[in-house]
């Protein structure tokens, strides 16, 4: 039997509803339990760390679970960050766990592991853009992990996977790809970082009735 390649992940999550985890954990095909314990693609297996939601451990015990991945498989496990990043008045507005019983920043906690992970992908909407709590007036000064990255020169290779919530197969399908091919090559992501297999076409080109369209009937 040949070695299984085992790839660390943490999913962390900052000012969310939690809507794109219950998206994803609702996978069909494949099921969430088959993303998490069955080899994802050949030979390669997900180690999830931690997970807001369903990590088992808790407090300390979670935290140190992410302390330990940033520090021992760097370059090695993909990052997935959830919800928006809040940064006005030096990110109090979102902290999550202590170090040196000081609340650390959800804002920290991107930066950090972002540049020690192998790649990282934003889930969601607001992850990826904003969202509805980055618009105008913004008071807790939220930003996407794409300007956070630009702005922090944050080199590792991001993938946004948007949608409030994103469809499961467009997760799980990025991921596999990532497993499969490696980081993203030229061509492979639009101009707003999002995977042209899932985000290439509009949903107008889809419409049943595009035809009609095309035709100018609109009775």
């Amino acid at each position: 039997m040949s070695d299984i390649r085992e790839i660390p992940a943490v999913w962390i999550g900052g000012g969310t509803c939690g809507g794109c985890s219950i998206s994803m954990l609702n996978t069909v095909a494949p099921s969430i339990k088959q993303v998490l314990i069955d080899e994802i693609v050949p030979g390669t297996h997900i180690s999830l760390r931690f997970h807001m939601n369903i990590s088992a451990g808790s407090g300390d015990q979670a935290i140190q679970a992410v302390e330990d991945t940033g520090r021992n498989d760097e370059g090695r496990f993909l990052l997935i960050v959830e919800g928006v990043v809040p940064n006005a008045d030096g990110g109090r507005y979102c902290t999550v766990g202590e170090r040196d019983e000081e609340p650390i920043p959800f804002y920290q906690w991107v930066v950090e592991l972002g540049r020690k992970a192998m790649a990282v992908i934003a889930l969601g909407t607001c992850a990826s853009f904003g969202g509805i709590p980055g618009a105008r007036p913004n008071p807790t000064g939220v930003k996407s992990v794409m300007e956070i990255f630009r702005e922090e020169a944050v080199t590792t290779p991001l993938i946004n996977v948007p949608g409030c919530p994103p469809h499961p197969d467009w997760f799980v399908g990025t991921v596999a790809k990532l497993l499969l091919k490696g980081f993203p090559k030229e061509g492979d992501l639009d101009d707003l970082l999002r995977p042209k297999e899932f985000y290439g076409l509009l949903i107008h080109e889809n419409c049943p009735r595009r035809p009609f369209f095309d035709e100018g009937k609109f009775a």
